[in-house]
């Protein structure tokens, strides 16, 4: 007899996916926990938080709160109450690779508290398979963080292309289009000219052949990796854009890694002071993976000795096995000043206000998916922001960004009932968003041992 679809999905968690039914059938009640209002900075302790559906519907004074009699009850006393967590940069598909889908991270960002996710390079077929797993998801069957908006990059060589490429990511169903460093300033220009007639916002790498100000003024919504800002936040920037002039492909790629090193030696406070105010003010997100450079600072001498290793899937260990021994036999001299450039523009973009969003680029190697937003939340504290801050990246930003911070982003009652329980203050120590008792995804309860059975 074979199995039934539900059944197929929930082997590897089945006490978990359990739990997802039983919780979606009643409501939920938090009692008696802290709640972490990460909108206006302040605590409200003693509370008790109800969940109808995949809603909240009421957050009272524990002493205060009427609790349904066929509630699930979740202790919250002495712990924490959070948003969830979200990734706003991730890759949940090889499309040049043509490997199977990373549908193994998924249940290790739920078992992070990571709830909410934004993919970073579909195509057209992996758009259909986001609308599978949502309904996978919604049903119970699928332990999974919701991908809240997925992109699918836009390959031209030619700006005449650029109406035809986004006119087929519009009609794919992508909520917004990717743009990668190695486009020319042409094809950018086009790129953004046909996206704002589909009414499909641009986001990604910016091009490296243009200014981040400029990138910004011209509508491009969010930056990845810090690329552009470490030029902009140097005293060089106007003659490495000159140099790149007219280059696009691989040229424009290969000449801005030769010019790394003088833009990392010509950083400049003040020059990087301007920038940042300007880009407070512009419109454009900023996502700067800081897990990703930290990672590639401080490789391990190897990897598979860390206890995650075995949570990859086989072909995943092949892939980084390859990376990791190519950059062992030929090691990055420009990694640990890459880290410092950008804890360095990081601690200036905080201080001007400009908008931050969590993001890791998981899966890439070290970069371990739901781990990495942990690790992505301590490396903004060794930037200079605080723990609150922090969060507030991880939270509500993101759902301000992709304008849903009416109905997520934060806890009140109305709100999507994405939270995550902690067992100790991350608003004291941002390392204890690591202290998860309870996982609440869309409703429904994962408690620590459910979290830890997606862990194995």
């Amino acid at each position: 007899m074979h199995p039934s679809k539900p059944m197929r999905l929930c082997t590897l968690a089945t006490l978990a996916c359990m739990t997802l039914r039983m919780a979606a059938a009643a409501s939920v009640a938090i009692v008696d926990t802290t709640v972490v209002d990460v909108e206006h900075d302040r605590d409200a302790t003693h509370r008790t938080v109800l969940v109808e559906g995949d809603r909240i519907t009421s957050i009272a004074a524990a002493n205060d709160a009427r609790i349904p009699v066929d509630a699930v009850r979740v202790d919250g006393r002495g712990r924490w109450l959070i948003p969830g967590l979200v990734d706003m940069h991730v890759h949940l598909f090889n499309t040049v690779s043509h490997r199977p889908p990373n549908d193994w991270a998924l249940p290790l960002f739920v078992a992070n508290g990571v709830t909410g996710v934004r993919e970073m390079s579909a195509d057209a077929q992996s758009i259909e398979r986001l609308r599978q797993w949502r309904r996978e998801t919604d049903a119970g069957e699928r332990i999974a963080p919701r991908v809240l908006a997925a992109g699918i990059a836009a390959r031209i060589s030619d700006a005449a292309d650029a109406r035809r490429e986004v006119a087929a990511i519009a009609d794919s169903g992508a909520d917004f289009v990717k743009v990668f460093s190695e486009v020319g300033t042409p094809e950018w220009h086009a790129l953004l000219a046909a996206a704002r007639e589909r009414g499909l916002p641009v986001a990604g790498h910016v091009p490296a052949a243009v200014a981040l100000l400029d990138a910004a003024a011209q509508g491009q919504r969010s930056a990845e990796h810090l690329m552009q800002a470490y030029e902009a936040c140097s005293s060089i920037e106007g003659t490495l854009l000159r140099e790149r002039s007219g280059l696009a492909g691989q040229a424009l790629a290969d000449l801005r890694d030769a010019q790394e090193s003088r833009a990392l030696e010509a950083f400049d406070r003040r020059a990087c002071s301007r920038v940042a105010r300007q880009l407070a003010t512009s419109g454009q997100w900023q996502v700067p993976t800081l897990a990703l450079p930290w990672a590639e600072a401080h490789r391990s001498a190897s990897a598979d000795a860390d206890p995650r290793w075995r949570l990859l899937r086989a072909d995943e260990r092949t892939r980084w096995s390859r990376i990791l021994g190519e950059l062992a036999a030929h090691p990055d001299p420009l990694a640990g000043r890459r880290w410092h450039g950008a804890r360095s523009i990081m601690a200036v973009f905080r201080r001007a206000g400009v908008p931050m969003m969590t993001g890791t680029d998981a899966p890439m190697p070290e970069v371990y998916p739901g781990f990495s937003l942990q690790d992505e939340l301590a490396r903004f504290v060794d930037a200079g922001y605080t723990p609150r801050e922090a969060l507030r990246a991880a939270t509500l930003a993101p759902a301000r960004f992709l304008g849903q911070d009416a109905t997520s982003g934060s806890i009140a009652p109305g709100k999507r009932a994405d939270l995550v329980l902690l067992a100790a203050d991350p608003t004291r120590d941002v390392r204890n968003t690591r202290r998860i008792d309870a996982v609440v995804l869309g409703g429904r309860v994962l408690r620590r041992a459910e979290l830890d059975a997606l862990l194995r």
